[in-house]
């Protein structure tokens, strides 16, 4: 191991943990000390990588190369895999979600203040452009004040054929991509949440939800339509947004989309009644020529640092992580209202996901 980087193990040599692999080998202060894995196929995949493939867990935990464990495994055992590293002195990535309920998380980020060692949950997704473009419009107010917001991610080949269809080992789309797109939200919006009503969808028959719809009320009037689908053969926007002087589409992770906003300097005119259907409206027409403007998406808000170089700053003690355990917490706090606005088929109020 090299003197002036930091060891990592993976523990999950799978989809997610070869694809950190790549991540933790592209850093200059991080590098793969090895791997564990249940399994001998994964083993003989990390060995053929070039890592070491250690034999149990409890080799890895007493082993004093491995300064950090990266938990890449199916959500159910990333409470003890995390605590038992923490305990023995070594700092956590955890891939999200944490944790099947907000009580484990918080077991875990006792653990890590017992320890005096650090747990950072990968939220990744705060660094996705399409993301930091709608960022920069809501703080920008690039199309005025935002009212709403609707974030989705469409896709037709249903749950993966792993563990996510599992419901004991923390499958479904609320956990394995809402989780996403509700921190992201939550990241964006500096204001409460006041109001939760949502759906989950089985359509094909799994224990556990292939996708589902929530609706969230803010208290500073931004209402946020979040929608998760695996049976979607034409896919709606990734991101549609709504101001007061216009409107803003993303179409997916490309950039496709545009801005159209009100023209404030041309003379108003009011709109040509056009026939709709078997109808007249005016009231639905096109906008008059003139009176909009349609631009390009604004450039994306940049975020301080990638999510490993913060990391590493965290652990050495130069910076605060950009992905804090009590955001974490808000996201595990707002899972859950949505699991119980479903149940119950009511508005959850008067809940509070910021407490711990």
């Amino acid at each position: 191991m090299s003197s002036n980087k930091h060891s990592v193990v993976i523990v999950g040599y799978g989809g997610m943990g070869s694809y950190h692999a790549q991540l933790i080998g592209e850093n200059e202060r991080l590098e793969v000390a090895g791997t564990f894995d249940l399994l001998e196929v994964r083993r003989e995949a990390s060995v053929e990588a070039g890592y070491k493939a250690y034999a149990s867990y409890e080799e890895v935990l007493a082993d004093p190369v491995v300064e950090v464990v990266l938990i890449a495994t199916p959500n159910d055992v990333h409470k003890e895999i995390a605590i038992r590293a923490l305990q023995a002195g070594k700092h956590v990535v955890c891939e999200k979600p944490v944790a099947m309920s907000s009580a484990e998380f918080k077991e875990m980020t006792a653990a890590a203040d017992g320890a005096g060692r650090v747990l950072m949950v990968h939220q990744n997704r705060r660094w996705d452009e399409d993301f930091r473009v709608i960022k920069q419009m809501y703080e920008t107010e690039t199309i005025g004040a935002l009212f709403q917001i609707e974030s989705r991610v469409h896709g037709a080949n249903g749950i993966p054929g792993d563990w996510r269809h599992v419901k004991e080992q923390g499958g479904g789309m609320l956990l394995d991509w809402g989780v996403h797109l509700l921190d992201q939200l939550l990241f964006m919006i500096d204001s409460k949440v006041i109001s939760v009503t949502s759906t989950l969808s089985y359509i094909l028959g799994n224990d556990v939800d292939d996708g589902f719809e929530a609706v969230l009320q803010f208290a500073n009037g931004i209402k946020a339509i979040v929608e998760v689908g695996t049976t979607n053969f034409i896919t709606l926007p990734r991101w549609y947004v709504k101001g007061i002087e216009g409107s803003a589409v993303i179409e997916d992770w490309s950039l496709t989309g545009r801005i159209v906003t009100r023209n404030n300097e041309s003379e108003h005119r009011e709109p040509t009644p056009i026939r709709a259907g078997v109808g007249l409206t005016k009231t639905m027409a096109p906008p008059s020529e003139g009176s909009t403007i349609t631009e390009a998406l604004p450039p994306a808000a940049e975020l301080a640092d990638g999510f490993y170089n913060n990391f590493v700053a965290v652990i050495e003690g130069t910076a605060e992580p950009i992905v804090k355990n009590a955001e974490v917490l808000r996201v595990q706090n707002l899972i859950e209202a949505i699991f119980e606005a479903a149940e119950s088929n009511e508005i959850i109020k008067d809940f509070d996901i910021y407490g711990v």
